[in-house]
């Protein structure tokens, strides 16, 4: 029953965002929005309501941990399960923007994180100082919109078309019907999803909080893993990365902030594990794009490979950690000790040399 519950809250997620995005984009087209605007703001947000959805569920029925651990494990999910699983397909290509502009965006935004949780909690305001930081991004995009060529206007053009002159959705009405129906369908596929991984932490002995580092996050995090395939496997490798990035961003500023501000005078608890373990690998994740990005401005297949493996040993380490596993001193010794400063010192090198060998192909 709870797997049924938790599979059929995951359906109506992913169809309630594909709804909403369509009716909304539809709508702020009608009244003469550009695609390249609506691509930037709609579509990119869109991929990110389920995890507005069930973080706001879950602060609604005092389930806080899932509630963080789904916008904490879904940007660690993002990173390393999709860009891996993408690099994987084709060796992407990342534009400059991405390595000059939003990527140290979703860093900072990271750090932000990390810096208000020191106290212990996110309160009402930093929720409400997240948000308004959404707000102002999201101006900044469309104002630099503006400035963008014409090649990229005629990408997004491409990408969404207008509703066609006496198409049942081409009426305001229709499309206002679309939206509605998608944010019903959010919440109830949001509180299927959450009872049911409440059920599973229970039935498995582990936390909430682990729950929704994992299950909820990947489940949550399904439009952004279609989106980024489909974008890798069409050769719109560009998408499939800022895909990605775009959704970090408005994870911790639009779910977090939102929750917070939902949670009122008492606020969002960070659980001390969360504190001590999660938010750090996320801030590193969000780190190790930068030398990734900024070496031959792609992630090879070889990169790729290295995400993907990172977020298995994330989850063999929640894993064992939940369950006090006799392997799990091993485990981390081994990886502490061996697998990361490995990674670092490949890194370091990767970024010293690929610029000299740039140089001397030119």
């Amino acid at each position: 029953m709870n797997l049924l519950m938790f599979f059929g809250g995951l359906i109506l997620l992913v169809i309630g965002a594909n709804t909403l995005v369509r009716g909304a984009s539809k709508l702020a087209m009608s009244f003469g929005i550009s695609p390249l605007v609506v691509g930037l703001t709609i579509v990119a947000f869109g991929t990110s309501a389920p995890e507005v959805a069930v973080s706001l569920g879950a602060v609604l029925d005092g389930k806080t941990d899932i509630a963080i651990g789904n916008v904490v494990g879904s940007n660690i999910f993002n990173v390393l399960f999709i860009l891996g699983i993408s690099a994987l397909i084709a060796p992407l290509v990342v534009n400059i923007q991405l390595i000059r502009q939003e990527v140290p965006i979703m860093l900072g935004a990271s750090l932000l994180l990390l810096a208000l949780a020191l106290d212990g909690r996110l309160s009402f305001l930093d929720g409400g100082f997240l948000f308004a930081l959404l707000v102002a991004y999201t101006v900044f995009l469309v104002v630099q919109s503006r400035r963008e060529t014409q090649a990229a206007k005629d990408e997004f053009a491409e990408e969404i078309q207008p509703a066609e002159a006496g198409a049942w959705d081409s009426h305001w009405a229709a499309q206002i019907g679309l939206i509605a129906a998608g944010l019903v369908a959010l919440v109830f596929g949001s509180d299927y999803l959450v009872q049911a991984s409440v059920s599973f932490a229970k039935t498995m002995g582990v936390s909430d909080l682990v729950i929704g580092l994992t299950i909820v996050a990947a489940g949550t995090s399904m439009p952004e893993v279609a989106t980024s395939i489909a974008a890798a496997i069409k050769g719109e490798r560009d998408i499939a990365v800022g895909n990605v990035v775009g959704s970090s961003t408005f994870n911790i500023l639009g779910c977090l902030g939102l929750s917070g501000l939902v949670s009122g005078n008492l606020g969002l608890a960070m659980a001390p594990s969360l504190l001590a373990f999660d938010i750090w690998v996320m801030l590193a994740v969000a780190l190790a794009c930068l030398p990734v990005f900024m070496t031959g401005r792609e992630i090879a297949r070889w990169e790729g490979g290295v995400f993907l493996g990172y977020y298995v040993a994330y989850v063999a380490y929640l894993i064992l950690a939940a369950q006090q596993h006799d392997a799990l001193p091993v485990f981390s010794s081994v990886m502490m000790g061996f697998f990361v400063p490995l990674t670092v010192v490949t890194l370091v090198v990767m970024v010293i040399l690929r610029p000299v060998a740039a140089s001397e192909h030119t």
